[in-house]
């Protein structure tokens, strides 16, 4: 299966289709999966960044064949940033998304009906890395203000957890900048080449920072316990989310993927590090080394749900953490209910 790389020119035409309701793929538009030859129901699914071990399950469960086994034709996108594949959705060009569960609240807030079906996370594997040469003077988020802060994109669950830091730490609105400089390669050039001073990445990203010695750790939430010091709570991330009105009219085929998953998380959880980073793509730890990179996913391989449930006290934390600094969701009722479900979960064998 060939991962597209969707162009800004089609990311620019989702954003513009996206600021309609009708073009949100939670109206009449959305239609029941279509079937391949083989007769099995074909889902685009757009991820925020393939090679990032928190979203590690979507491969590892083609590599183990789990989608095949369930009888679905899943077709891989990749988008750096999980703000744009969640635009894509909204627009129709794709039926699902492996994101951060953050942007179905965010949504709601913003009228659009989506629910996470499958949890993936529950820790956000994410981590502040301070450049080498600033970290004697960013000590903490509450020395973010007139710096210059990476995040993958603006309006992406980065974008969120860094803007939730700086509430949280005193800085004052619009006096830190967050910059969009992607992920991997884009956003070690971006410490590099003194574009930010300060940025959110995950692993493997973050095992090249140090190895290059261009960056380290300031906040750490590769672990819940990580997760629970800064944010206050269990904070659930990466997730299968799709519009409702897709969950609606593909119920079997939403139930075939989470199955797909569920099985592919209790893999996770009996087998090494080693093991795991055996299924993967060599590609996706050329750039650190196969060993850095299990070494990696050993060190936060709690992060993984062990079933694919939300976590009962994860949706109340992730809407604290925006209610501190979105203004779309700042004040207004969110009905936590129904960003997602544990339905599929529950009936996945």
């Amino acid at each position: 299966m060939m991962l597209a790389k969707k162009s800004l020119l089609a990311t620019a035409t989702c954003a513009a289709l996206a600021l309609t309701l009708s073009a949100c793929g939670g109206g009449s538009s959305t239609k029941v999966a279509a079937k391949n030859s083989a007769g099995e129901a074909t889902v685009r699914i757009m991820v925020g960044g393939l090679n990032k071990q928190i979203y590690l399950p979507v491969m590892l469960a083609k590599s183990l064949g789990y989608y095949k086994a369930q009888g679905v034709n899943v077709q891989l996108s990749d988008e750096p940033a999980g703000v744009d594949a969640e635009t894509a959705m909204l627009a129709g060009q794709v039926d699902a998304v492996v994101g951060f569960y953050d942007h179905n609240i965010d949504l709601q807030s913003k009228g659009k009906a989506t629910e996470s079906v499958a949890q993936l996370l529950q820790a956000p594997g994410e981590v502040e890395m301070v450049r080498t040469d600033e970290a004697s003077k960013i000590k903490s988020p509450a020395d973010f203000t007139a710096k210059h802060l990476g995040v993958t994109g603006l309006g992406s669950s980065t974008n969120f957890l860094t803007q939730y830091l700086e509430a949280k730490n005193g800085v004052k609105a619009g006096t830190a900048t967050s910059v969009a400089v992607g992920a991997g390669s884009t956003f070690v050039a971006a410490m590099q080449n003194k574009q930010i001073d300060a940025g959110m990445t995950t692993e493997p990203t973050i095992s090249l920072l140090e190895q290059k010695k261009l960056a380290q750790p300031l906040i750490d939430m590769r672990t819940t316990a990580g997760a629970k010091a800064a944010l206050g709570g269990t904070y659930p991330a990466s997730c299968l989310y799709l519009t409702t009105a897709y969950v609606q009219k593909n119920p079997d085929v939403v139930q075939k993927l989470v199955n797909a998953y569920v099985e592919t998380l209790k893999w996770i959880q009996s087998h090494t590090a080693a093991q795991i980073a055996d299924k993967m793509p060599a590609d996706y730890y050329a750039g650190v080394g196969k060993a850095v990179y299990t070494k990696a996913l050993q060190n936060e391989k709690g992060m993984y749900s062990p079933d694919g449930l939300m976590p009962a006290d994860g949706p109340r934390t992730v809407l604290k953490v925006l209610s501190a600094f979105d203004p779309t969701v700042k004040g207004h009722t969110v009905d936590l209910s129904k960003t997602y479900t544990n339905d599929f979960v529950n009936k996945a064998k």
